[in-house]
């Protein structure tokens, strides 16, 4: 298989070009730039210098401005000549949709501009179509045609080009020879690049955007392997669109940008989230500084046994119900606290005395490690224990399991669960093992703490694999604050936790996880709750809705933070489902590809709605759009009552 990264035994950066965007270089042995957009209206000059001001001040390096039309684009030399005014030399990145014009126009005012090939010269139809060849290239001269005054104007003012593609955003005619696929998306951008490449322009920057993490991650290692094949590399941007708000948007974000940090990718970063653009930015640096970390040293591999550019569980022999057939399971360390009614019900199980039983929630964990503790009180039948092999031998309880902390603990003792035993394995360990029965009924446990171990966790189990080894495989992770932030406690333990996981999740390597913690606040419905929120994050296990809600800009037709919060408040209890939140139509419903409905700013005070890409509703009151989605999710038969 072709490369896509430098090294898979450390991390390298991927060596791009220099870009100069002002006076920020970005590329190259430059740091990890960081930026993010405005969300104010582009024309109200006062309110954007003064939330631009908010980003710089907050570490922000780059500033993004939409400028939908050329008086928006126009109003960018007054911004720029405020921010002056007041000091601040940070270059400005205009963001264009569909008007060659005001990109044209931007172009002589700011330092760089960014287009999506999707819609820069193309009106997105949904239209089915098969296109000859000549009629495909034909369709690339008019392109060429469309998107030359713009790159000779790049070159004339010395202004950078951003093309950034996202998914579901495709043009019709790259959506029926490609699909909706990361192998579409990179076609979409290279197209222009050969263009740019044709004027012998390379000040520029590439970007393959999604709020699906896999197909992201998927998407931008096609993008970087492309590349290395051509031996042209440009710099890259990175980002999760649409990840939402709070937890959700943190964990997505950090799965999606750290899985390609970990593998040498990306020399900008954007965090989206739906809350306002300065508190993105504390958000991005900690996703940067964990992989400034030394990782440790492990086996060293030469290739890698999963697809890389393409989601699948890694296929093993499953042990119980852990395995790639079923759901990557959610491990529980209650070693050292009390199993008793109150602690279940922190972990998604709550006893109905009157009806003398237990019920569970969605978010109901698998397994429980009770340590040398085995519980006194009566267990709910679909969670099961783990207890330390020593207790265990002293038992030899059939409905608890072991866990041996050394390899050599198991291999040595004539006493084994018959179904399911634990063993912890280290990369010193691989050398000396050879497959045989006796490894028949083992989940093996990787411990780590929370370095940058993504490489570290790939590289063991893939050693495993290559010595005949197809046991499923649960990531031990204990999980800490850093003293290089000044974010919550909580949101450091998620951040954490989901750079630590997320390239091995993102990759279908984990069967299980189970998180430890050692500060104060990390309680059992903590870390359960966390757990669960990186499965979904990643794609690996859906337990609660998902929303796919943009981060606002100046095109946003209403108060995108509030209207999630109101949809999230009557929706949440809709396990799986996917409803995507835009503020205007250029982010929907292309942008929210995964989407199974969408709920879309089509005019000032105006929703419309979406099934898919489907329009149902247009032009609703927004006074009444809520309701309108509840409703058409009733008439499409997935809506349930919320529990009581």
């Amino acid at each position: 298989m072709n490369p896509y990264c430098i090294s898979l035994n450390k991390l390298t950066r991927l060596p791009t070009r220099r870009v100069s965007i002002g006076d920020i270089i970005l590329g190259g042995d430059q740091p990890i730039r960081i930026q993010s957009m405005t969300t104010t209206d582009t024309m109200n000059t006062s309110a954007t210098v003064a939330e631009a001001i908010r980003m710089i001040e907050a570490g922000c390096e780059l500033v993004r401005i939409t400028a939908p039309s050329l008086k928006e684009a126009e109003n960018l030399r007054e911004i720029k000549h405020q921010l002056q005014l007041a000091g601040f030399k940070t270059p400005i990145i205009a963001d264009i949709h569909f008007t060659p014009n005001a990109a044209e126009l931007a172009a002589r005012i700011v330092e760089k501009v960014r287009i999506n090939p999707g819609n820069y010269a193309d009106k997105k139809k949904f239209e089915t179509k098969e296109y000859s060849d000549s009629e495909y290239y034909a369709e690339i001269d008019r392109i060429r045609k469309k998107i030359l005054p713009l790159i000779r104007i790049c070159k004339e003012y010395g202004t950078a080009m951003r093309i950034g593609t996202n998914h579901g955003s495709l043009s019709d005619r790259i959506l029926n020879r490609y699909g909706d696929t990361p192998a579409g998306m990179v076609e979409s951008a290279m197209e222009f690049v050969r263009i740019c490449e044709d004027e012998s322009f390379h000040n520029i920057v590439l970007s393959m955007k999604a709020s699906n993490t896999q197909v992201m991650v998927e998407a931008y290692r096609l993008l970087a392997q492309t590349m290395l094949n051509r031996n042209l590399l440009y710099p890259i941007h990175l980002g999760v669109t649409e990840a939402g708000e709070g937890e959700d948007g943190r964990l997505k974000s950090a799965i999606g940008i750290g899985a390609l940090l970990a593998d040498g990718i990306g020399d900008t970063v954007r965090v989206s989230l739906t809350e306002p653009p300065e508190y993105e930015i504390p958000v991005a640096k900690y996703i940067i500084q964990h992989y400034q970390i030394p990782a440790p040293t492990s086996v060293e591999i030469n290739k890698v046994e999963h697809n890389p550019f393409s989601f699948r569980r890694l296929k093993n022999n499953n042990i119980q119900n852990i395995g790639n057939i079923h759901p990557p399971r959610v491990f529980i360390d209650a070693a050292h606290k009390s199993i008793d009614t109150i602690a279940l019900g922190q972990v998604g199980y709550y006893y109905l005395p009157k009806n003398d039983k237990w019920m569970q929630t969605d978010l109901a964990c698998d397994y429980i490690y009770v340590g040398k503790n085995i519980p006194d009180i009566e267990i709910p039948a679909s969670v099961r224990l783990i207890c330390d092999s020593s207790l265990w031998q002293q038992s030899e309880k059939g409905s608890i399991y072991p866990w041996f902390r050394f390899l050599e603990s198991y291999t040595i003792t004539g006493k084994r669960h018959p179904e399911c035993n634990f063993v912890s394995v280290r990369p010193e360990n691989v050398a000396f093992l050879e497959p045989s029965e006796s490894f028949n009924t083992v989940v093996w446990v990787i411990q780590t703490q929370d370095s940058q171990i993504t490489t570290w966790v790939r590289n063991l189990i893939t050693a495993l694999r290559q010595r005949g080894f197809q046991q499923p495989v649960v990531l031990q992770s204990q999980i800490s604050t850093q003293a290089y932030t000044s974010q919550t406690e909580e949101a450091q333990l998620q951040l954490t936790a989901a750079c630590i996981t997320g390239g091995l999740l993102v990759d279908g390597l984990i069967d299980g996880l189970w998180l430890t913690g050692n500060t104060p606040n990390w309680s059992l419905f903590f870390a359960n709750r966390l757990t669960f929120g990186l499965l979904q994050a990643s794609r690996n296990r859906m337990s609660k809705t998902e929303y796919i809600s943009c981060p606002s800009c100046g095109r946003t037709l209403f108060n995108l933070p509030e209207t999630t919060a109101r949809i999230r408040r009557v929706t949440e209890h809709l396990k799986g489902l996917k409803i995507g939140i835009m503020g205007c139509i250029v982010n929907g419903p292309g942008e929210m590809a995964d989407a199974d409905f969408g709920y879309v700013g089509t005019g000032p005070g105006l929703i419309s709605l979406y099934k898919g890409h489907e329009i149902i509703e247009k032009n609703i009151p927004e006074d009444q759009a809520v309701e309108k989605l509840i409703a058409l999710i009733k008439r499409y038969g997935a809506w349930i009552d919320p529990p009581e």
